[in-house]
């Protein structure tokens, strides 16, 4: 095979495999299925720390361009120990739906796809328990701002890597009077596999 012979079947091979790379456009869905790790950086105005726990993790994301998506981020529910003073003193469940607005600065042709998101989280408590009484933890409104980055093994199968920061503040009451504002603050981490239809 003379070299005009080889080089058009390598370019050949090439255009092949660059043209069964995933590509992302608008109206595609992917949906990411993972491990998440909700991990608290509290504050201590009321001297308190919130352990960290790990969940199944699921990401939706509807593109509607390209380069732009919409994700809403969800879980099984997250259990955290209440610790005061180095010994527990509680625990608490929380679900922390976050909805996202995402941007992809690469080709939607390419295999890797970085990408940057702010959004609103919404974080519900539940089940709440406490030495000190009846405690109830509100639920919360925040920001929360991402970064994240997909990578496609196929025309549909990609690995992700996310983390967020995700601003939750809750007012804590015992046995019905507000005792303050405890500042949890997480980072939020993900990996996972996705599939892209």
């Amino acid at each position: 095979m003379d070299k005009k012979s080889l080089s058009a079947v390598v370019g050949t091979a090439l255009l092949a495999a660059a043209s069964s790379a995933m590509a992302y456009e608008a109206g595609d869905m992917v949906l990411r299925v993972g491990v998440a790790n909700v991990n608290p950086h509290a504050s201590d105005n009321l001297g308190l720390d919130v352990d960290d726990d790990t969940q199944l993790g699921l990401t939706g994301v509807y593109m509607l361009s390209s380069n732009i998506g919409v994700e809403l981020l969800a879980a099984t529910p997250f259990k955290h120990d209440i610790v005061a003073g180095g010994a527990k003193i509680g625990e608490t469940k929380q679900l922390p739906p976050t909805l996202s607005l995402q941007y992809y600065p690469m080709e939607a042709s390419s295999a890797f796809q970085p990408y940057v998101s702010a959004g609103l989280n919404y974080t519900t408590f539940f089940s709440e328990e406490s030495v000190l009484g009846d405690t109830k933890l509100d639920d919360s409104w925040g920001l929360s701002v991402g970064v994240g980055m997909d990578y496609a093994i196929s025309d549909n199968l990609l690995i992700n890597a996310a983390v967020w920061k995700i601003d939750i503040d809750t007012e804590v009451s015992v046995n019905g009077s507000k005792v303050g504002t405890q500042e949890i603050d997480p980072t939020v981490v993900m990996v996972s596999l996705g599939y892209n239809f």
